[in-house]
């Protein structure tokens, strides 16, 4: 570590290995030794000592929408990337929709690869769109660098982006199981959703009954199908469904190639909780009762869920109206998603390596960037959150970063503060300072 530029000293390292009091060595934005907390710090290096705040890896976030472009005024690169650096998030993978155009041609991802930039505050990947008629255009995709492709077996919500029937989920995954791709999925029935009672209003007892988890289950049965048939690559997109657990637990015993997401709001919030007429709280699938939640987190626990991401789907406040049937389905979660999960772990039990554990190194594994993200440990990049985790903040919408200040957790009390996020050996945000764009443009 002779030639380290930087040193990072903290009494709580958390290291593949666990927690430790560790000094971290950083050259050149790569991570190169993990060493005693005694350990000499090399002349000429600069020493940044965070005392007993914790120092973890940058999170991984694989699912945000960022709208950009065409739906910029729903939200940003400059604004997502801004929220995610303030959370400690380091890397994100932009979801195909809901920007104008879709990323499902080439010449697609190339005009949201111009947009995003010169705007990155953290670094950036991408997901393509698998649509009905665009099976042609995978393969390029793939080649292109994006880290897998998203389709909806339900409407997806926007016009430009349809759903998959299930001939044409078979074709489409055939294609991107010939070049071992990975495809994700919205899993939800279309004809469970049609048969569900649908009602127009403030209930948000009536919105739960119009997405059962019924839904969720049968279109998570047919993608399992499929994968075992072709031994495809899938990821279950914001499982919020408990019942479809040990379905999921099966098909993995049995070789499937299948993982499995959940998403802060379904851990932390809960259906008897929502009040009338708040449509901060609409997704879609939605969030369910207490008991549902248990066995998720009892999932988590166990492996059979693999990872949490924050499905950041957000919109213009004027789109969350009161009427759960008609509102904007999405949450607005990347600056809080840290500490929404750390303060329902450690309630549950767990620790803060099980958070990084579900939060970066599990994410940067589904999207092959293991070998750069996801740890402290040589050789990777050199990403880093600095987390007061016994510290408390009470949210306050107006200190979020994210373009549309619409949060389901506005007054609700955190655990964790985030002091500053690291970039490639790089101070990116600290207390609540950011520096300019520093993020890059990453591919598979």
């Amino acid at each position: 570590m002779s030639d380290a530029d930087l040193v990072l000293r903290s009494t709580r390292v958390i290291t593949p290995e666990g927690t430790r009091a560790a000094l971290v060595a950083v050259t050149a934005g790569t991570i190169t030794a993990v060493l005693p907390y005694d350990a000499d710090v090399p002349a000429g290096a600069r020493l940044e000592d965070v005392g007993d705040d914790v120092l973890l890896p940058g999170l991984v976030d694989t699912h945000v929408h960022v709208n950009d472009p065409g739906r910029t005024e729903w939200e940003g690169f400059w604004t997502a990337t801004r929220a995610a650096a303030a959370g400690g998030i380091t890397t994100l993978v932009d979801m195909p929709l809901n920007s104008v155009p879709p990323t499902t041609t080439v010449e697609h991802l190339r005009a949201k690869q111009r947009v995003a930039r010169d705007k990155a505050h953290v670094d950036v990947g991408f997901w393509g769109g698998a649509l009905p008629d665009n099976v042609k255009d995978l393969r390029p995709l793939h080649d292109a660098g994006v880290f897998g492709f998203k389709a909806f077996l339900s409407p997806s919500g926007v016009d430009e982006f349809p759903h998959l029937d299930q001939e044409q989920l078979a074709q489409s995954l055939a294609e991107v199981a010939g070049f071992d791709g990975l495809l994700i999925v919205h899993a939800e029935d279309p004809h469970h959703l049609a048969a569900a009672p649908q009602h127009n209003g403030p209930r948000y007892a009536d919105f739960l009954a119009s997405r059962p988890r019924d839904a969720e289950d049968t279109a998570i049965a047919a993608l399992v199908a499929h994968a075992r048939r072709l031994h495809a690559r899938v990821h279950v997109l914001h499982l919020s469904s408990s019942d479809a657990l040990p379905l999921i637990a099966r098909a993995r015993a049995d070789g499937v190639r299948l993982t499995v997401e959940t998403c802060p709001h379904y851990l932390t919030l809960t259906a008897e909780e929502v009040p009338d007429g708040a449509s901060e709280f609409k997704c879609c699938p939605p969030i369910r009762e207490a008991a549902n939640q248990d066995l998720l987190w009892r999932a988590l626990a166990d492996g059979t869920i693999d990872c949490v991401v924050t499905d950041h789907s957000p919109s213009t406040a004027d789109l969350k109206t009161d009427d759960f049937a008609t509102a904007w389905g999405g949450i607005s979660g990347l600056q809080l998603s840290l500490p929404a999960v750390w303060t329902a772990a450690r309630a549950r039990g767990h620790g803060l390596e099980d958070v990084v554990r579900w939060m970066s190194a599990r994410t940067a594994a589904l999207v092959g960037l293991d070998g750069r993200k996801g740890a402290i440990a040589p050789g990777r990049d050199a990403d880093f959150a600095v987390l007061a985790p016994d510290e408390t903040f009470t949210v306050d919408p107006a200190a979020l970063q994210h373009r549309n200040r619409v949060t389901a957790y506005a007054g609700r009390t955190l655990y964790g503060v985030v002091r500053s996020t690291w970039l490639r050996g790089e101070r990116i945000v600290a207390d609540g300072d950011f520096t300019e764009p520093r993020g890059r443009l990453l591919t598979r």
